[in-house]
């Protein structure tokens, strides 16, 4: 419970301190994304308060347990009332494409952990981090995107804001 209590705090801080800063000026023909949302930081706060639950395939909530869609319907549809559902390729079918670097927190991202397109998918929560229900030491926990594992398994990202 301490750590949650501390990754909150660091999260709220962050953006705390991004309110304050001058953002850089960059020539771009296309429109720059905000650096966060209300709605993303909601999803990611929600799903902060989720680690340490269970891992379960099929999983749906956190009393039964949670698979990777699962989880990421949960969060959605409690945190920013947003309905997605079916598999983590069901998942990525819909949102607007983002790329890598352009990541905000909220936005989904997606992997091929299973060597099938779009088998893995967790909540990016900012400075390269994502929170995920993998069935590797079957519970919810954050991850980096530059760890090897994922960094050779990411395929995309998606935004729903």
């Amino acid at each position: 419970m301490r750590v949650l209590q501390f990754l909150v705090a660091a999260v709220i801080s962050l953006l705390l301190v991004a309110c304050g800063s001058t953002p850089e000026h960059r020539a771009s023909s296309s429109v720059e994304r905000p650096v966060a949302s209300e709605k993303g930081m909601d999803v990611v706060i929600f799903a902060l308060g989720l680690i340490d639950t269970n891992y379960r395939f099929g999983g749906k909530n956190p009393e039964a347990g949670f698979d990777c869609s699962g989880m990421v319907a949960y969060i959605y549809g409690r945190a920013a009332g947003i309905k997605v559902g079916g598999s983590a390729a069901d998942i990525a079918r819909d949102g607007r494409p983002v790329d890598r670097d352009e990541l905000r927190p909220g936005d989904l991202v997606f992997f091929n952990t299973r060597n099938a397109p779009f088998s893995h998918v967790g909540v990016y929560i900012g400075d390269d981090r994502f929170v995920h229900a993998p069935s590797t030491r079957g519970q919810v926990r954050i991850d980096k995107l530059a760890a090897n594992y994922y960094a050779q398994r990411f395929q995309t990202a998606r935004s729903y804001f």
